[in-house]
């Protein structure tokens, strides 16, 4: 027997137990570090390049049946609704950093050259569920193409564009965002866990260990100060989505 063995058998038998870290995932990227945006190519590279578990963006199917990269409905600023208006509309608009708005092709081409971050995708909550439907279909479409499914993760709002993919690829990890499900009603689903927002969690923290006891995993958004960053740890949850990644990255090493 290794030392190493010998070790954790120790630790087994004094009632000891090794309490795994929550992994960092970079909200809409990581778009709060210099020459970046949110939803940006340069924000997923950025967050790429200091080693987080995750990357997350948002996807929505445009007007003209097409996917781009964008977190708010209508940009701010403009009138450019981006499930009213055409892709082309829509990657015209300049992000603070001076890119346009991305295409989900565009960005898929750069997730796929960078094989150590993995892809949070969260589908936004379209108009109705056929067009929910035809937006998963078109998504797994392109994660398969540019051969980035396998290190995917899904997260939506809408249960209808959660089943819809467990339909599609039911060995994906796929949460429930909106909040309103404790862990029993996720089980029951077949989803891979919940990713609720501070607020959810604060109030429900017991949701936490009964996920865990279900075998489900949790994750909680958007947690960006230290304080808050030391409650979830406690807590135990298995992902923190920040928008101060390198924060949350020193507090654990700490």
């Amino acid at each position: 027997m290794t030392k190493n063995l010998i070790l954790a058998a120790a630790m087994l038998l004094a009632g000891g137990a090794v309490v795994a870290q929550p992994k960092v995932i970079a909200h809409r990227g990581y778009w709060t570090a210099p020459e970046s945006a949110q939803n940006s190519i340069a924000s997923f590279t950025k967050a790429d390049a200091i080693g987080v578990f995750g990357s997350e963006i948002d996807v929505w199917l445009t007007a003209d049946d097409k996917l781009i990269v964008n977190h708010d409905r209508v940009y701010k600023g403009t009138d450019v609704n981006m499930e009213k208006s055409t892709a082309k509309e829509i990657t015209a608009i300049v992000l603070p950093n001076g890119e346009n708005i991305p295409t989900f092709d565009a960005y898929l081409k750069l997730v796929a050259s960078k094989p150590d971050t993995r892809l949070i995708l969260e589908m936004k909550s379209l108009s109705d569920y056929n067009r929910e439907d035809l937006a998963a279909k078109k998504i797994v479409k392109q994660l398969k193409k540019y051969g980035v499914l396998d290190r995917t993760e899904i997260i939506a709002f809408s249960i209808n564009a959660c089943m819809a993919f467990k339909k599609l690829i039911p060995d994906t990890k796929i949460y429930y965002l909106n909040g309103d499900l404790a862990p029993k009603s996720i089980k029951k689903l077949g989803l891979s866990g919940i990713d609720y927002s501070m607020k959810v969690l604060r109030k429900n923290p017991e949701w936490v260990k009964q996920a865990h006891d279900l075998g489900l995993e949790v994750n909680v958004w958007t947690v960006d100060e230290e304080a808050d960053m030391k409650y979830f740890i406690d807590l135990g949850v298995d992902y923190i989505t920040t928008d101060y990644p390198e924060r949350l990255q020193a507090l654990l090493k700490k």
